[in-house]
């Protein structure tokens, strides 16, 4: 069936961004997400470890539900708890990761139908310095662009969980206001990164891109800094016949 197809995808795809030697997530740190189309989504259970899940490490979740709760101005711990419960599409799946609200609203607001949140030490040590995501708002190489977007999103560093879905929300409106898109790639201000893809594929791609991006972004810095490519670069890479069929075969 469809659902389960979506699930085998998010299994190896947790699989693959939880390899150890890539750096992207330890232990239980990161979540995924995927819209199944019939108003619910599968997402990661709390504290599943993403290298080593297995599908039922996944709970599928009501979307109407966790949208009723993000409406809510300021639910106790205890309504955000019960209301993830509530939403579980089978009551004896397991608890969902908190960032079930973030994803519900990834899903919903972009039309994404994969969600991947990592948090790869190359973006981390860039996130976490006083420059915050500056250095990823210019580009710097050409791989980036058709597969991270021309310009990321942002968003600033906010409590995991509920509060964090609400400025999630924000930094999503506030792109698509001022580029008339979606944004494919969010940086999160000391906390990690977040892949919105059509395929599982595309979710992978996005974040292995950004670690490759975060790593020589590291390397500049040690010598004299970036050189970053020029508007009229980066537009002229985006139109270039030979790279959107290069981007449809990936």
């Amino acid at each position: 069936m469809y659902q389960f197809k979506i699930l085998d995808d998010l299994v190896n795809l947790s699989h693959e961004l939880g390899r150890e030697s890539r750096e992207l997530a330890i232990l239980g740190e990161g979540n995924l997400s995927a819209d199944v189309g019939d108003g619910t989504f599968w997402v990661k259970a709390s504290g599943s470890n993403m290298a080593s899940i297995t599908p039922d490490g996944f709970s599928r979740v009501r979307f109407d539900v966790v949208l009723g709760l993000t409406a809510k101005e300021n639910p106790t711990e205890k309504e955000i708890v019960d209301g993830l419960r509530e939403a579980l599409f089978d009551r004896e799946m397991k608890q969902p990761s908190i960032e079930t609200f973030l994803h519900a609203v990834g899903l919903k607001d972009t039309g994404a139908k994969f969600i991947a949140h990592t948090h790869p030490t190359s973006v981390l040590s860039i996130l976490c310095s006083k420059s915050g995501a500056e250095p990823f708002l210019g580009q710097i190489f050409p791989e980036p662009i058709p597969i991270c977007g021309t310009v990321p999103g942002v968003v600033p560093y906010v409590d995991p969980g509920f509060a964090l879905a609400k400025a999630f929300r924000d930094s999503i409106r506030n792109y698509q206001d001022k580029h008339g898109i979606s944004p494919k790639t969010l940086f999160m201000i000391n906390h990690g990164l977040v892949a919105l893809g059509g395929t599982a594929q595309e979710a992978l791609n996005i974040t292995l891109i950004a670690d490759k991006w975060a790593r020589i972004l590291l390397g500049t810095m040690i010598n004299n800094g970036p050189q970053y490519l020029t508007e009229q670069q980066v537009n002229r890479f985006v139109e270039r016949l030979d790279e959107k069929l290069r981007q449809e075969q990936l």
